[in-house]
């Protein structure tokens, strides 16, 4: 490891312990009640949370695996695709980012397939998840209008004038930001002629671009049908995950399923940040948007610490058992020599 990327881990690791720090003084929770309240529940939910982290992780192995058919002329199996998956979990715990080198180069150690050809498919399949995040998201926002025009209210507090309410100003916010697309749309067909020599734009068009063919990719696959599902059963495992969670603790039971939806939506937002394993930034946002549903500031951040734990020891469970299924399997030598030395092995194309 060099001295960059000893930084960047540095900086990774005081973001997240600042980020916690920040929280639990926030919440005026100590070490001695977080441990009281999460000792004291019911652990038959976790035990059916752990089952919908298992589900999640297979599905997320086999949407892998219709993904790397079209472009490699062996199939992989499932047992290595699910190790190489869980071992990138096990890695996005010390290193922000490095699950999804881990996760290529553990693939290539069990069954050979080139890093640059299955490193290309992780790109594609974080571009679906972006756009179901996206959706998940838009719902969120249509569903709890409501619940977050309270919030907004009530975080901007006096800076409103009096009579103002937070339907109001969601309305006024939605209505400028459709002003600005609006005008931006009218400059850009004005003056696209010149914008398109600037070369920032052709990088900014190109890589949108890029993200357009990914997400098109769905239809060269051999199985879009399944990919489809998969994607849908990923992420009703991931919000099954957090939202049976809810019943193990007396403070949470209430919680309905628009919760577990906003949980969700904010949770992954958390899990995104620089910081490893989403620590502190997760905690942070779980926290401070289960206030929106009625917890106190110590049950909220008791819920956030109780979701991300359960998540995390699932993760070095899982990811120390892959390792032993790689580290106890031979090393398999490539079928496809030539592919690492082509360049458009990576599209997903027959």
């Amino acid at each position: 490891m060099n001295l960059k990327n000893i930084l960047k881990y540095l900086i990774s690791l005081a973001i997240a312990g600042g980020l916690l720090w920040f929280t639990f003084k926030q919440s005026h929770l100590d070490a001695g009640d977080l441990w009281k309240k999460i000792s004291a529940a019911d652990y038959r939910w976790v035990l059916l949370s752990a089952l919908f982290t298992i589900v999640a992780h297979w599905s997320r192995a086999e949407r892998w695996r219709i993904l790397l058919e079209p472009v490699i002329p062996q199939r992989t199996n499932s047992l290595d695709t699910t190790a190489s998956v869980l071992t990138g979990y096990l890695a996005n715990l010390a290193l922000p980012r490095a699950g999804e080198v881990a996760r290529c180069g553990t693939l290539y150690r069990l069954s050979g397939v080139p890093v640059n050809v299955s490193f290309g498919t992780v790109v594609a399949e974080r571009l679906f998840d972006l756009l179901m995040l996206m959706l998940l998201l838009g719902a969120t926002f249509i569903l709890e209008f409501n619940r977050l025009s309270q919030f907004f209210m009530e975080f901007l507090g006096g800076k409103l004038p009096k009579g103002s309410s937070g339907s109001g100003i969601l309305l006024l916010v939605v209505a400028g930001l459709l002003g600005v697309a609006l005008l931006g749309w009218f400059l850009f067909n004005r003056y696209r002629e010149a914008l398109g020599r600037h070369p920032l734009y052709q990088k900014v068009s190109g890589f949108a671009k890029g993200l357009l063919a990914g997400l098109l990719s769905v239809r060269k696959l051999r199985r879009p049908g399944a990919f489809v599902l998969h994607t849908l059963l990923i992420w009703t495992m991931y919000y099954l995950m957090s939202f049976s969670l809810f019943f193990a603790m007396p403070a949470t039971t209430n919680l309905g399923p628009l919760a577990g939806l906003t949980i969700l939506v904010v949770g992954s937002l958390g899990m995104a940040a620089p910081t490893p394993g989403g620590i502190g930034s997760f905690h942070l946002l779980v926290g401070q948007v289960a206030l929106l549903y009625g917890l106190t500031s110590q049950d909220g951040q008791v819920l956030a610490t109780f979701i991300h734990g359960v998540s995390t020891i699932m993760i070095i469970i899982l990811g120390i058992l892959a390792l032993l299924v790689v580290l106890l399997r031979r090393n398999k030598t490539t079928d496809l020599p030539d592919v690492l030395d082509d360049p458009k092995a990576i599209r997903l194309e027959r």
